[in-house]
């Protein structure tokens, strides 16, 4: 599923995430298991009530890479087509 990141129209950061899921275009969200939960958990909930699936198995360093950044990302955001 992260080689998805590289390819598709992402946001990266909690920002723009929350932003997409508010605005119904995200598709999917992967949050960094080692990222700050007070940062991760209300982008959690956010989804959890707009129904978004959550993915949290990715280090924020995986995410980073995945997404095709030089740093960590807590957060990226695969939005709809």
């Amino acid at each position: 599923m992260l080689s998805e990141l590289r390819s598709r129209e992402k946001v990266i950061g909690v920002k723009q995430s929350r932003r997409a899921i508010r605005d119904g275009l995200a598709r999917q969200v992967f949050l960094a298991a080692d990222a700050d939960p007070a940062l991760t958990e209300p982008l959690a909930e956010q989804c959890r009530s707009q129904g978004v699936p959550v993915e949290k198995s990715c280090t924020m360093r995986e995410l980073g890479q995945a997404a095709g950044i030089q740093v960590g990302a807590a957060v990226v955001t695969l939005l709809k087509k």
